[in-house]
């Protein structure tokens, strides 16, 4: 049986969790605590199974990072975006590619749009991983 866009949620939550300090959600927070992940299911592609058996879901992992410092925000970005590391969100999120056996395979595409962010009176930095999992 295919694994649900839940399950999916939860595999890749429960992968960021592994980031010591990183406060993960499975949908955007309202009000942000920095730093914080949260996941986004973008799309699903079903004509890549047969019968069901290899959907592909497109998810988006958001990181937001306070910006009392420039500096400081872009150095935890950086550590974010690291290909390796103890903060790194492509090491954290392959470091299990079947999410706990709910999914097939996964890989961290890219991480892009970098921006900035404001909340009430504070300031963060965002930046956003493009996972792709098949299950």
């Amino acid at each position: 049986m295919p694994a649900t866009v839940n399950q999916i949620l939860d595999g890749l939550v429960t992968r960021l969790q592994t980031i010591s300090g990183l406060r993960c959600y499975d949908r955007p927070a309202d009000i942000q605590a920095s730093p914080s992940a949260y996941v986004l299911l973008e799309s699903i592609d079903y004509q890549g199974s047969f019968a069901l058996g290899n959907a592909q879901h497109q998810m988006t992992v958001t990181v937001v990072v306070g910006r009392t410092s420039d500096r400081a925000a872009y150095q935890a970005l950086s550590d974010y975006a690291a290909t390796t590391g103890a903060k790194s969100i492509r090491a954290a999120i392959e470091g299990d590619r079947t999410l706990g056996g709910v999914a097939q395979t996964l890989i961290v595409q890219r991480a892009d749009n970098i921006r900035a962010l404001t909340q009430g009176d504070a300031d963060y930095l965002a930046v956003d991983f493009a996972v792709l999992v098949h299950a």
